[in-house]
């Protein structure tokens, strides 16, 4: 049978890339056809259109880039009915693929999708969407089943995807001296984020934070989608700060400590029992939208804190994002007791993520269900 994916982002690559694997796995005749990046590429999806011409973050930024945007839309309409798939399915990413799901429903296309939008965050009314136009939500945290079993749509929690990326991981055992680094001096990793305009806001305080700790050696994870030289405007002033690529988990294998923006990336270092401080900052415009737009009774940002009902990690959001507030913050985790009740929260919250074979039991479902 054939698929198509679409994959809005490099969290959405990783996941897709699991479950390409999967879905070869229980079809033997499958053929896949994307929107991601390198990683569902080598698992041998056909990319039609890359990440990174879609990494649009922001309301501002989203008005910019609006001829783009529909240009996007335009494309992804042609290519789907040239392909002909028997079915579409979506990655996260709702700003987009909640139009294509409500498009693809209107051409008698199954849709289904993988990994929800946080719709149980803000703009809950898109739910309605869902309900009408998606055939079967895979939810990966067991309050989203909840959240939408109430209204009325057909979900199936089948894990968090990210427990079995990381499980597989195999550490690189030559970090230290491929990257010039201080054996027996600790890391603390800095994950600014995957988007230009994130990384923009949250990198350079993250580095100011570093002359706090002499002690410790910082290390910049750079995202796939950047370029090089955009990193080195910031580390010019900031000669002791390593930056590494392609090397995010073997980066958080082996750090002590994290200030890491707020996204998938707070889970991947939880999973990696790296204690971390959660960092989050927004454009002035943007922040005050996603503030009116909110769920009211949401009382957390990071995933990490959402999965486990309670304050496992600190999170500093938009002006609480200083360079004093978030030395203060990273010294508690440093030290032994912040340490012990972080690894301690991260346990409880391991346990709650359920199994790690997600993109299995995903793919399987979808095979039977097409097959049917």
């Amino acid at each position: 049978m054939k698929y198509y994916v679409i994959a809005g982002e490099l969290s959405g690559d990783l996941q897709g890339a699991a479950l390409v694997r999967a879905l070869k796995d229980a079809d033997n005749n499958a053929v896949i056809r994307c929107w991601g990046g390198e990683l569902m590429a080598a698992e041998g999806a056909e990319v039609a259109m890359h990440y990174r011409e879609l990494a649009f973050m922001g309301f501002l930024e989203v008005v910019k880039n609006l001829p783009a945007i529909l240009r996007n839309f335009r494309f992804a309409k042609t290519d789907i009915k040239q392909f002909a798939p028997d079915c579409l399915i979506l990655i996260d990413y709702p700003g987009f693929n909640l139009r294509m799901a409500t498009w693809a429903k209107k051409q008698g296309l199954r849709v289904f999708y993988y990994i929800s939008p946080q719709l149980w965050a803000w703009h809950t009314s898109r739910v309605k969407i869902v309900r009408d136009c998606v055939e079967r939500m895979f939810v990966i945290f067991p309050f989203e089943a909840d959240f939408y079993k109430k209204h009325g749509v057909e979900v199936s929690f089948i894990g968090h995807p990210l427990a079995a990326v990381v499980e597989r991981h195999e550490a690189a055992k030559d970090f230290h001296s491929k990257n010039k680094l201080t054996e027996g001096k600790p890391i603390v990793a800095l994950l600014p984020g995957s988007r230009r305009q994130e990384v923009a806001r949250m990198l350079a305080t993250m580095l100011e934070v570093s002359t706090f700790f002499p002690d410790y050696q910082f290390v910049v994870a750079k995202a796939p989608s950047l370029e090089l030289a955009f990193y080195e405007t910031y580390l010019a002033d900031f000669p002791s700060v390593k930056l590494v690529e392609h090397q995010t988990y073997d980066l958080l294998e082996n750090a002590h400590a994290a200030l890491v923006t707020s996204g998938t990336a707070t889970l991947e270092t939880a999973l990696f029992k790296v204690p971390q401080v959660v960092c989050y900052k927004a454009g002035g415009v943007s922040y005050h939208l996603a503030r009116w737009l909110v769920n009211k009774d949401l009382k957390f940002i990071s995933i990490v804190n959402l999965i486990a009902g309670n304050s496992v990690v600190e999170e500093l959001i938009q002006n609480e994002f200083t360079v004093e507030k978030t030395a203060i913050s990273l010294r508690k985790i440093l030290e032994e007791k912040g340490r012990f009740e972080v690894l301690e929260g991260y346990q409880a919250m391991r346990k709650l993520l359920g199994p790690s074979d997600c993109a299995e039991r995903a793919a399987y479902y979808m095979v039977a269900a097409l097959e049917r």
